[in-house]
């Protein structure tokens, strides 16, 4: 389906971007964001998933005509990919595939002609089960639930409330790590044994006491139930909070990574080139 504005109203500083798929479309998106970041003018997205039949392939071509702008696409049937290309052409409209640079860097050095599989990377193989159960995994532990069974885990996350601990982990768990988060509160001791363990990373989050005032008011806010005077979001102590879990995860060596100026996915990419050296050095440990 594709969700558009007027085009009588957008101004000049956006283009429409239409990513075209005869899967998921996750690709087309990572890869249509990453590249629009790059620049001041704002993509409107139209996202086509499962495009396989030509009636899919005229609503495209449809919208096309009334919003003109740049086509990326991973269509793996011939004829479908042959028409996009020929609407494109023909009209002047900018169009790639974005894989085929990939694939043809892979037969270059691989030899021998791909077999498209449409959505090959989405198929119910090891990896995926094994996503899915990290993901059962950090759901259940989630917020210092079931704190027994953290020697299964794979990354145990240390915050504060409102330092990205559960999004980060649910991020982790959808790359097949299992990861389970444990709130800090000063005065409060961690469970028991967390000192103790060797198989998970342990590391903590946080971030700025301005930063975490800042969202847990937008929190109250959203709640209905603002109290200026409580300690939640007093600038004091939470900034006393932060120094806590600074103090706790360098008496027993857990690396600490600031999320104030991270998004989810560069706080779970240092997390996850953490997890490669923790894992290196056990496997050298004697």
């Amino acid at each position: 389906m594709s969700a558009v504005t007027d085009a009588a109203v957008i101004p000049e500083s956006y283009f429409h971007l239409h990513l075209v798929s005869d899967s998921t479309g996750e690709t087309l998106l990572s890869v249509g964001r990453a590249a629009s970041a790059q620049y001041s003018v704002k993509a409107i997205e139209h996202i086509y998933p499962l495009v396989r039949t030509h009636k899919q392939l005229d609503k495209v071509i449809s919208d096309l005509e009334e919003f003109p702008g740049i086509v990326l696409y991973t269509l793996t049937e011939p004829e479908l990919r042959n028409r996009l290309k020929t609407y494109c052409m023909e009209n002047g409209v900018p169009v790639l595939s974005v894989l085929a640079p990939v694939v043809r860097l892979l037969q270059a050095y691989l030899g021998g002609d791909p077999t498209p599989r449409v959505g090959g990377q989405h198929q119910l193989d090891g990896d995926y089960f094994r996503r899915i159960d990290a993901m059962n995994y950090t759901v259940m532990h989630d917020d210092g639930q079931h704190t027994d069974g953290l020697d299964a885990a794979d990354v145990v996350l240390l915050g504060i409330s409102r330092s990205s601990k559960t999004p980060t982990s649910i991020y982790l768990a959808n790359r097949g790590i299992k990861t389970a988060n444990i709130p800090l509160v000063p005065n409060i001791p961690i469970p028991g044994g967390l000192d103790e363990l060797k198989r998970p990373l342990v590391v903590g989050l946080v971030a700025s006491p301005e930063r975490v005032v800042e969202i847990r008011r937008n929190r109250l806010l959203g709640l209905n139930a603002t109290q200026p005077n409580d300690a939640y979001i007093d600038h004091d102590s939470v900034a006393e909070e932060v120094a806590f879990s600074r103090r706790l995860c360098a008496r027993h060596g857990w690396p600490v990574i600031d999320v104030t100026r991270r998004s989810i996915e560069e706080t779970a990419a240092a997390i996850i080139a953490l997890l490669q050296e923790h894992r290196r050095k056990q496997s050298e440990a004697p």
